[in-house]
């Protein structure tokens, strides 16, 4: 992209820059001005007040506006015969999948963003984080996330605190589990029946709580011909829902099933040098070879980051592919496939020893090492490594604006070409997988290995800052995304809890306390565990009936809201048929004069 800086020095007017759209260098005129006369005219009037709307959500609008841009007529994009266009296709991707457009991004804003890390990360001291003035810079999607990890965090810390004293005085007796198992059940239950209280306390106070997702607009990556939707009256693009099921069901749902037959391959391997360093220890007995029986669950836990991503690459595609109208139901379809591959890819092994192998001590290294590595590998891969590349990009702009000894203010032109440059955030699909995975981890065998809690505690206090840090000043200032609540991810983190119900419950059975109550009869023994695990489940359905997902004082406000949305819905009406009564006498008047 050719930079002027007379192009952007705007000391002149009020002029404050939202969003940067960066073209190829050799992008021609009649394209620039197309683009330009479309975006103009797909613009409407609207209010001026500054104070009506933050910078985030006016970013938000434009990204709307941007991404809903649609062809009609054309037939490919001016001065490009080879990008074809039909209608209904979004022009801002075909745009960006040809190359005219290298990116869109909005600007940050350096004093707003100032004072939120001042009030955020950079006074290192446990507070709790400024969850409204994240809401307010980055929108509520992210501040659902920074929200929900420092619950979690503090959700931990009653695990941590017995796990503690548990792991210093049981933890060499791999079978007194019993007790910690039954505090597993029930943490896991209640937890996430407190979130949702309040997660709606705090959407409410933003305003988007009861934020609709039916009439939900196509998703920019949803094509079709472009027709007529026969609910909304709209014109947008429309695609038969047979040829989406027919991708799903022929080519998705096998290619997962073949990566999770994969996943089991993989595991099966590293059961073998498990064998393998084992059998070695044994003949030598060395030093070495003690610290040798760790590297297979080292390299494994390795293994399974990096299919992990490889596989999340691979489900993108597929789910873009499956061409989904709302951008919910494509979120959908990929967390399933995603959170599929990486249960199995993750717990699979964990399962196997438990309840196969039954070797606990293994089941607590192997746990140890998986959670421990790929705390590790995330904070490395996920903070630390795009932290010092963008220091490093940052000198060498810095040096170039040196060398440009212009005596006009480049300010906005060096936070340009400096942001034009760092990492684009892809949203809080990974974040909460990972903390989906972490809690797994806690839930599911942690008591066997109580320091489990204790370690995702101190990686969680560390993920704020880090995370904060990466939301500053390492990826581009995302646009903001407005939701109402942590979305399909609390059916996850449920579904996750009922699991571990199971899990313990199972452990627990197969405890040598609770086998020496039945010395001979495994089928008591049996029946009367699968009937607890039964009435744990029903008490733990029966606890989130009881909750209230809304606290008393979010229902009656909400009560009132729908009461005066009515009374003022009725006096409208009321002041219509006012109108006409009096229009009525006017207009037979005038019929008497005709």
């Amino acid at each position: 992209m050719k930079v002027t800086l007379s192009a952007l020095n705007t000391s002149e007017s009020s002029f404050t820059p939202l969003v940067v759209i960066e073209l190829a260098q050799d992008v021609k005129e009649e394209t620039k001005e197309w683009l330009k006369n479309r975006i103009i005219a797909k613009k409407k009037d609207g209010d001026n007040n500054d104070d009506f709307l933050t910078m985030a959500e006016c970013q938000f609008i434009i990204k709307h506006e941007l991404e809903n841009l649609r062809a009609k007529d054309e037939k490919m994009i001016p001065g490009y015969p080879q990008a074809k266009l039909y209608p209904g296709k979004s022009l801002l991707r075909r745009l960006l999948t040809s190359g005219i457009v290298i990116q869109v991004f909005p600007l940050h804003d350096n004093e707003a963003l100032k004072k939120l890390e001042d009030s955020w990360y950079t006074r290192f001291a446990l507070k709790y984080q400024p969850i409204d003035g994240i809401r307010g810079y980055f929108g509520e999607t992210i501040a659902l996330y920074f929200g929900f990890l420092e619950y979690f965090t503090f959700a931990l810390i009653p695990m941590a605190v017995i796990g503690l004293p548990y792991y210093l005085f049981v933890w060499e007796d791999y079978d007194k589990y019993v007790i910690f198992a039954s505090f597993n059940l029930i943490w896991s239950t209640v937890i996430l029946e407190v979130w949702k209280r309040g997660c709606a306390d705090m959407t409410y106070r933003w305003g988007t709580l009861l934020m609709k997702r039916k009439f939900e607009e196509p998703r920019p990556g949803f094509h079709g011909v472009l027709g007529i939707n026969p609910i909304t009256g709209k014109e947008e693009p429309l695609y038969p829902s047979y040829k989406r099921q027919l991708r799903i069901y022929l080519v998705s749902l096998p290619f997962v099933c073949l990566c999770l037959y994969f996943s089991l391959y993989v595991m099966m391997i590293y059961f073998d040098l498990e064998v393998w360093a084992l059998g070695l220890h044994e003949n030598s007995g060395s030093e070495w070879t003690s610290v040798l029986l760790y590297v297979p669950s080292i390299i494994y836990a390795i293994v399974i980051e990096i299919m992990n991503r490889l596989y999340r690459y691979a489900a993108e595609f597929l789910t873009s592919w499956e061409n989904h109208r709302l951008e919910s139901a494509y979120q959908n379809h990929l967390i399933l496939k995603v959170l599929v591959f990486n249960f199995l890819n993750c717990f699979a092994s964990l399962f196997y020893i438990a309840f196969v192998l039954k070797d606990m001590k293994l089941l607590r290294q192997s746990l140890a090492t998986l959670l421990i590595t790929s705390q590790i590998l995330n904070q490395i891969v996920e903070s630390l490594l795009p932290y010092w590349l963008q220091r490093k990009h940052g000198v060498r702009v810095k040096r170039k604006m040196q060398a440009l000894k212009t005596d006009i203010d480049a300010t906005l032109y060096e936070q340009v070409i400096l942001e034009k440059e760092m990492g684009t955030y892809l949203g809080t699909f990974d974040d909460y997988l990972e903390l989906f995975l972490q809690f797994g981890y806690v839930s599911l065998f942690s008591c066997v290995y109580p320091l489990a809690a204790a370690f995702a505690v101190l990686n969680n206090f560390t993920e704020v800052n880090s995370d904060a840090l990466k939301m500053c000043r390492v990826f581009k200032r995302p646009f903001s995304e407005p939701s109402a609540s942590i979305g399909v991810w609390q059916l996850a983190f449920e579904t996750m809890s009922v699991i571990s119900v199971v899990t313990n419950c199972a452990l627990i059975g197969m405890s040598p306390q609770v086998n020496a109550i039945f010395p001979e009869s495994k089928a008591d023994l049996i029946l009367i565990v699968v009937a607890v695990e039964h009435a744990l489940l029903a008490l733990k359905f029966i606890l989130a009936f009881a909750i209230p997902d809304k606290p008393r004082h979010i229902q009656v406000k909400l009560a009132r809201l729908e009461f005066e949305s009515l009374e003022a819905l009725k006096q409208q009406q009321m002041k219509l048929v006012t109108e006409n009564l009096k229009e009525e006498p006017k207009e037979s008047g005038k019929e008497k004069a005709t």
